[in-house]
């Protein structure tokens, strides 16, 4: 069950997709620790800014032992910046780079990056043999399907970025005309793979392990790479990795269980940005976790003010005595209050609460 991108050899063809603002450091060592990650990329990043050691630039690249193997995306338009900016990723000991095609953002795209390079494919495809040429490790470019419905370039730009020497390509089944809105289209996908001989790694909307397999056996890419469904629930990558493995689903993590991995993730938080910038970021979190929790409008209430520590520890025993209003005397959740069943989100499936695999926050919500 392997993925080769180029050098690299992954464990798993299961990777954690980028998603700026939240696959920050201490997210993706929660994710690793929890286990089934292949490969974890890191926030995007203006190659420009890495250049000049920005401080927030080099921190959205940080990284630790654990956190390993390792992916930096970078964006931008000016080939020279994104070819020393790649030569800075292997230098930082980066074990592939990443170039962003992707992102819906107005401020990356006003640039000439994320899915504006989708437009421009000869330009974008001598950007990339640049960067392929100046760096050892290999180069990957996320995609969309196309600027919108009427611009399905995403096939035509993969053929050019093979010949320019990528080593594989992750796609979004979604334009960027579409952000997050309607559903993946597994035919898009499938369109890109049929185009390439590098491996194609699929993304958009899997939440599940039968999500995953369905996405790998309807287009034939070669692994699949999950970015909210990850953040709903950090054990996905386990979990498919399991069901892709053996044919079994796991057991879904129970409440106790939730609860030590958001709190080891705050830990996580603390000791990468310091208490309470730390606690404060994490108030943006701590309400995907709690999707799960069944009710918890009371514990969001008082989690999304925290600023310490203590704040958090006296916000979660709060919310335990409250909740068991709710639970039987195992301490499980009444059926009544039990969330719903995740399903996958796919052309021909029956639509689920589109609450289920929100938008985040920040900086993807300023199209």
């Amino acid at each position: 069950m392997k993925l080769r991108i180029g050098s690299l050899e992954l464990e798993t063809p299961l990777c954690l997709s980028p998603l700026a603002g939240y696959t920050n450091l201490p997210f993706r060592r929660v994710v690793r620790e929890l286990g089934g990650c292949g490969l974890a990329t890191t926030d995007l990043v203006n190659a420009r800014s890495l250049l000049e050691n920005n401080r927030r630039a080099l921190e959205l690249v940080a990284t630790s032992p654990d956190d390993w193997p390792w992916a930096i995306q970078l964006f931008g338009a000016v080939a020279s910046e994104m070819r020393d900016a790649a030569k800075k990723c292997e230098d930082l000991g980066a074990n592939s780079v990443d170039i962003n095609m992707g992102c819906p953002v107005r401020k990356v795209c006003k640039v000439g990056g994320g899915s504006a390079m989708m437009n421009e494919l000869g330009k974008t495809a001598d950007l990339v043999k640049g960067m392929v040429d100046g760096v050892k490790i290999p180069v990957t470019a996320k995609m969309r399907l196309g600027w919108d419905e009427k611009n399905l370039t995403a096939p035509d730009l993969a053929k050019a970025l093979e010949e320019a020497g990528i080593s594989a390509i992750f796609v979004h089944g979604r334009t960027r005309q579409q952000g997050f809105a309607g559903r993946v289209s597994l035919a898009g996908i499938a369109s890109v793979v049929a185009a390439v001989k590098v491996p194609v790694i699929g993304n958009g909307d899997v939440t599940t392990p039968e999500g995953a397999k369905r996405m790998m056996e309807e287009t034939g890419c070669a692994g699949v790479s999950v970015g909210r469904g990850a953040f709903l629930n950090p054990w996905i990558f386990r979990a498919m990795a399991h069901y892709l493995q053996k044919g079994e689903l796991m057991n879904e993590p129970d409440f106790e269980e939730r609860v030590r991995v958001m709190t080891r993730h705050l830990e996580r938080n603390i000791e990468f940005f310091g208490e309470e910038r730390g606690c404060v970021l994490f108030r943006k979190v701590i309400p995907w976790y709690a999707r799960r929790f069944g009710p918890s409008s009371e514990f969001k209430k008082a989690a999304v003010r925290i600023s310490s520590r203590s704040d958090y520890e006296k916000a979660l025993g709060e919310y335990r005595d409250w909740r068991k209003q709710f639970v039987n005397e195992k301490g499980e959740l009444l059926e009544k209050f039990a969330p719903s069943k995740l399903h996958a989100v796919f052309a021909g499936d029956v639509d689920v609460e589109r609450s289920e695999i929100p938008i985040p926050k920040g900086p993807v919500s300023n199209w």
